[in-house]
């Protein structure tokens, strides 16, 4: 009996919007902002570990994370700020692994996460990768908010943050409130108000 070729497995993900992403080879054109927001609204930071009634979203996150941006530049360009916005965008497709699984996965899933961001910020009409310069001021944006999140979210205690996230900054005007975990639809809202906000300034 001839024995059949096994089908070759599915690399691609159905969004809502009907778009079929390929996680392999990621195209531009696939890629749409609803989504985005829908898939990271729901997907927690912290594997779910902290306190209150909703999760704590990547879509927050990424809100936050532009306060501290804005922050500590307030002459953020347009694209700069899109791509503060956007430094977590691929987690919508392949979820938020925390740093430790990042680091047992290797440079796979790193190269995976890699394609899908360049695919986006091209989707988005920004290079494929932000300058270093702009890299350096994202990173410190996302450990001064991966500090509070750890602190005030994640039962992590001052030293033990500090320890991982550096030395805190203060919260900036407005932040606060964005510390109190919003459920869903919230945090998808107001993520596209932020990134609409981004896109006409």
């Amino acid at each position: 009996m001839r024995s059949r070729t096994p089908k070759p497995p599915r690399v691609w993900q159905r969004m809502l919007s009907g778009r079929r992403l390929d996680l392999i080879d990621p195209s531009p054109m696939d890629i749409e902002i609803e989504d985005i927001a829908h898939g990271l609204a729901r997907v927690a930071r912290w594997n779910g570990q902290t306190s209150g009634a909703h999760i704590f979203s990547v879509a927050q996150h990424t809100v936050l994370v532009e306060c501290f941006a804005e922050a500590a530049d307030p002459a953020l360009t347009r694209d700069s700020r899109l791509s503060v916005l956007l430094h977590d965008a691929a987690e919508y497709v392949v979820g938020d692994i925390i740093s430790p699984f990042k680091a047992v996965l290797g440079d796979g899933y790193r190269d995976i996460e890699k394609r899908l961001l360049a695919a986006i910020h091209i989707r988005f009409g920004l290079p494929s990768q932000p300058s270093a310069t702009l890299t350096r001021a994202i990173k410190r944006a996302d450990q001064a908010s991966a500090f509070y999140e750890a602190t005030r979210l994640a039962g992590f205690s001052l030293t033990e943050a500090t320890g991982f996230f550096g030395k805190p900054v203060p919260l900036p005007h407005g932040a606060e409130a964005l510390l109190a975990p919003w459920d869903a639809e919230t945090a998808k809202e107001r993520f596209l108000a932020s990134f609409n906000a981004a896109l006409d300034s």
